[in-house]
């Protein structure tokens, strides 16, 4: 628990998820014999829940006609130039397979246990029930209360707190974290909202609604982050624990 708050309260104001280092960090710290391949391995697989339901969630924001097309989310690859340079191409090719390979040769001897580390990260898969029961099913309270924290700030900043407009609300929050290039997703979430409900909400409106939420619960996550870490450490700088416990 100390892990995941703390987590939560660095990446309130680190962008790319850079409180997922601190939950690693102190959850291999709290649990013997753990290492860091394993733990980190964890949370891919605590991701993969959040994956699909965000997936499912854009998906039908897409059928539905509210998420901008490709072109205006981001750049595109011209694929037809791979064919028209076929030489420089497969010269590119090879020297990926090259690096590839040399890592591959680097790390030989260990790649046995990096793998069982890994599998021993996904080894709850083996049993779904208990998958179900011990993730699954507090990941999916998890999104209900993220959507019943929602609705109850678009009700408190007098917007309409319908179901409908909470998923919207979600979709953009998800559609902000596959761009991860501020705190908390803060500007790029607010874009996407504008973009979701255009013709539906004031700008002005919906911006106060959104920042206030945001800021909000970057307070809050702050806050009781850095307290955990405060009596997990006895200290914020977290960094400096982690560089004495590493290996030599």
């Amino acid at each position: 628990m100390g892990a995941a708050f703390a987590g939560a309260g660095v990446s309130a104001i680190v962008p790319a998820r850079g409180g997922d280092a601190v939950r690693v960090f102190l959850a291999k710290r709290s649990v013997e014999g753990a290492t860091y391949t394993t733990v980190a391995t964890t949370l891919v697989l605590l991701s993969m829940f959040d994956f699909v339901v965000a997936s499912c969630l854009v998906l039908w924001a897409a059928v539905s006609g509210f998420v901008p097309g490709a072109n205006v989310l981001g750049p595109s690859f011209d694929f037809g130039w791979a064919f028209h340079n076929p030489g420089t191409f497969l010269e590119v090719i090879g020297v990926v397979l090259v690096l590839v390979l040399i890592v591959l040769l680097w790390f030989a001897e260990q790649i046995g246990d990096f793998r069982r580390r890994i599998t021993q990260g996904f080894h709850i898969l083996g049993d779904k029930e208990a998958y179900l029961r011990g993730v699954a099913f507090w990941q999916a309270i998890d999104w209900l209360l993220r959507l019943a924290v929602v609705l109850l700030f678009l009700r408190a900043f007098g917007l309409p707190d319908t179901f409908h407009n909470a998923l919207l609300v979600l979709v953009a929050q998800g559609l902000a974290a596959l761009l991860p290039i501020s705190p908390s997703g803060i500007g790029t979430e607010q874009a996407f909202l504008i973009y979701l409900f255009r013709g539906q909400v004031a700008s002005g409106a919906l911006l106060g609604f959104s920042v206030g939420m945001r800021i909000t619960i970057m307070i809050v996550n702050v806050a009781v982050g850095f307290a955990t870490l405060m009596l997990v450490l006895r200290t914020v700088r977290w960094r400096g624990h982690a560089q004495a416990e590493a290996p030599s």
